[in-house]
């Protein structure tokens, strides 16, 4: 067995540079070297959090778009239909509002199974849209998700640890946003960065001094090497 615990890290808020955007390139070489598994569970859209793997050095164990994609390095399990939320949008469109990503919205092109919608678009009618067909809108800090009210974070860490053999009470969670709620319940030990959102910091067993990556790191370092 290794010393290292397993790992769940989000991207946005918890890998980021201390400004808030773009990935902190100190944390490639710590996880890279990690001699446990590392699961990558973010909002993002699928091919993100696998190309991320990929640049690191990792084994691809991915739980994308909050749940409704999920990647044990085998297999990938879809737990939510797009069709629901990208009627949403259509309907969000008709009333005269946009995604805010611009005419190519590489941000959901490809997505599976939710729809994301920059934060400076109105939120309220995406509320009242979403509600007419059955799902809700979560606030991650960096947009607005339409998705599937039932999956979530860490019913896809739970898939994953199922078949990759993945311990859930050794391992520790990285998290800034309501969406990581269900992964630190999920864990034995979990940390929000100080950056994080109230429900995020509720939920953990520990709120960071550091924001973003700094958290992270501090985390990584501390917990490096221990079985507890």
């Amino acid at each position: 067995m290794t010393d290292d615990p397993p790992l769940v890290l989000d991207i946005d808020g918890t890998l980021t540079r201390p400004e808030g955007w773009g990935i902190d390139p100190r944390v490639f070489d710590p996880l890279r070297d990690w001699d446990a598994p590392v699961v990558i569970a973010t909002g993002k859209a699928f091919p993100y959090p696998v190309a991320l793997c990929h640049f690191v050095g990792i084994p691809e164990l991915v739980v994308a778009e909050n749940g409704g994609v999920v990647y044990t390095g085998d297999d990938v399990f879809f737990t939510a239909d797009r069709a629901a939320a990208q009627a949403v949008l259509e309907d969000y469109r008709a009333a005269g509002y946009e995604t805010g990503w611009g005419p190519e919205n590489t941000v959901n092109r490809w997505r599976e199974t939710e729809i994301a919608v920059n934060l400076d678009q109105p939120v309220e009618p995406l509320r009242e849209i979403a509600a007419d067909y059955g799902l809700e809108v979560i606030d991650t800090g960096y947009a607005y998700h339409v998705k599937d009210a039932a999956p979530n974070k860490g019913d896809g860490l739970e898939t994953i640890a199922e078949h990759a053999g993945i311990d859930l009470e050794r391992t520790v969670a990285v998290g800034d946003s309501i969406n990581d709620v269900s992964t630190f319940e999920a864990v034995g030990r979990s940390f929000a960065v100080a950056n994080a959102d109230d429900l995020a910091r509720d939920a953990a067993d520990e709120v960071l001094e550091d924001v973003h990556a700094d958290g992270t790191l501090a985390v990584l370092e501390r917990v490096r090497g221990s079985v507890d």
